[in-house]
C-alpha cells in the first residue's frame, strides 16, 4: 500500500504511542480518519481539530457526551462505548488501524479490525496474550496483515525480512531493559514505591506498561506474543537484558548467523514500520551513533527475583486460557500496585496463583477468554 493510499484509523491516540503515532502520521502526511480515546477529550479535541478525521470515538460515555458539545462546530461524528471503539476499528472510512489501547479493551476492536478485513498495526500486547489463537485464526482467515509495533517484535518482524522461512528460524533473542530495578534481590523490592517503580531509564511509557517493565511482566507479556506473531514455542525464545535498548530484539538462524536490528529507543520507528511496511521512509528520530553509545552490555534475566516472566512462560505452556488468566490478574494486581494497596513483590504472587488456578482447556471462545479475565481479576481483587 502506498503511503498515500493509507487511511489511518487510531485507537488510544491520547496515550503515549498514540500521540506518536499521530507524530508519524503528521510527517509522512498519513491520512487520519478515526481516533479513540478512553476519556481524554482535551487532548482528544485537540487531535481532531487537526486532523478532521471523520468520526472520533470515547468510551467513557459522559466524556463522549461532552466531547460531542465541544466539537459541535466540526463535521467529526463522535461515537461512545465499546460499541464506538469498535466501529472506529471497522468503519469503511479506514483500511489501516493501529491499536495502541492498552489492557483486554484492545481485544473486541482488534478482532472488529481483522474480520472486517482492516490491516492491522497492533501495539495491543494484552490482545494477543489473552486471545492470541482467536486473533491469529482471524488473520488467517480474512486473509489480512497484521504488522507489530511494539519495539521488540518490529525488531524481530524486520530481521525476518527476506528469510527463507520458518524452517530456517532456530531461535529469537528478545531484549529486555531490565527496567529501573535491575540488580535488585527480591527483599530490596519488598518496599519499593509506585513512584520509583514508573522511573524507567530509557523509554517513556504509559504507567501500566511502565510497572511490567519494572516486574518484567512486560517481557513475558511479549515472549507470549512473539510466540503467537512467529508461530514459535516459548522455549525458542532467548529473553536477554540488555540495558542500552539499542538492540531491540535479534533472531539466530539455522547456521547460528545472528541479525539484530538497532536504533535510537524512540518508538516512532516501530510505528513508522508498521504503518509503511514494507516501505521505508524517512523518520523523524535521532539517527544511531554507535560510537556515542560507546557499549553494548547483556545479562541473564534474574528470574527468582522478577517472576512475571516465567509466570508468562508457563502459562504459554499450559495454553488454553492460562495466558488470559495471568494478563487479567496482572492487570488488576498492577492497578492495586499503583493504588498503594499492594506491595510491588505482591503482584508476581498474585498473578502466578490466579495463573495456576486456571483451568487447562482446548479450544474457547472469546467469551471465554472475558470469563477467565474476570475470574482471575476476581481472585486478585479478594486475595490482595
Amino acid at each position: 500500500m502506498e503511503i498515500k493510499d493509507i487511511k489511518l484509523s487510531i485507537l488510544g491516540s491520547t496515550g503515549s504511542i498514540g500521540t506518536q503515532s499521530l507524530d508519524v502520521a503528521r510527517a509522512a502526511g498519513i491520512s487520519v480518519t478515526a481516533l479513540a480515546a478512553r476519556r481524554s477529550i482535551k487532548l482528544l479535541e485537540e487531535q481532531i481539530r487537526e486532523f478532521k478525521p471523520k468520526i472520533a470515538a470515547v468510551m467513557d460515555e459522559d466524556a463522549a457526551k461532552e466531547l460531542k458539545i465541544k466539537i459541535a462546530d466540526t463535521e467529526t461524528k463522535v461515537l461512545s462505548g465499546m460499541e464506538g471503539f469498535e466501529q472506529a476499528a471497522s468503519f469503511d472510512g479506514c483500511n489501516t488501524v493501529l491499536n495502541s489501547v492498552v489492557g483486554m479493551v484492545g481485544l473486541r476492536p482488534t478482532m472488529a479490525a481483522v474480520c472486517s478485513g482492516k490491516r492491522l498495526a497492533l501495539a495491543n500486547k494484552e490482545t494477543l496474550v489473552a486471545g492470541g489463537e482467536l486473533v491469529m485464526n482471524a488473520v488467517k482467515e480474512h486473509n489480512t496483515v497484521l504488522t507489530p509495533v511494539d519495539s521488540e517484535h518490529s525488531a524481530i518482524f524486520q530481521c525476518l525480512q527476506g528469510s527463507p522461512g520458518k524452517g530456517a528460524l532456530k531461535k529469537i533473542i528478545l531484549t529486555a531493559s531490565g527496567g529501573p530495578f535491575f540488580g535488585k534481590s527480591r527483599q530490596e523490592l519488598e518496599n519499593v514505591t509506585p513512584q520509583q517503580a514508573l522511573k524507567h531509564p530509557n523509554w517513556s511509557m504509559g504507567a501500566k506498561i511502565t510497572i511490567d517493565s519494572a516486574t518484567l511482566m512486560n517481557k513475558g507479556l511479549e515472549v507470549i506474543e512473539a510466540a503467537w506473531l512467529f508461530d514459535v514455542s516459548v522455549d525458542d525464545i532467548e529473553v536477554v537484558v540488555h540495558r542500552e535498548s539499542i538492540i531491540h530484539s535479534a533472531v539466530e538462524f539455522s547456521d547460528n548467523s545472528v541479525i539484530a536490528q538497532l536504533g535510537v529507543p524512540d518508538m516512532r520507528i516501530p510505528i513508522q514500520y508498521a504503518l509503511t511496511w514494507p516501505q521505508r521512509m524517512t523518520c523523524p528520530v535521532k539517527p544511531l551513533s554507535l560510537t556515542e553509545v560507546g557499549k553494548l552490555t547483556f545479562f541473564e534475566p534474574d528470574t527468582d527475583t522478577f517472576r512475571c516472566l516465567e509466570i508468562c512462560k508457563e502459562a504459554m505452556r499450559r495454553g488454553g486460557l492460562a495466558p488470559a488468566a495471568a494478563n487479567g490478574a496482572n492487570e488488576a494486581a498492577v492497578a492495586l500496585f499503583l493504588d498503594g494497596k499492594i506491595g510491588f513483590n505482591d503482584i508476581s504472587k498474585l498473578v502466578g496463583e490466579a495463573m495456576q488456578r486456571q483451568a487447562v482447556s482446548g479450544n474457547y471462545t472469546l467469551e471465554d477468554v472475558f470469563m477467565a479475565d474476570n475470574a482471575a481479576r476476581e481472585y486478585v481483587r479478594a486475595n490482595a
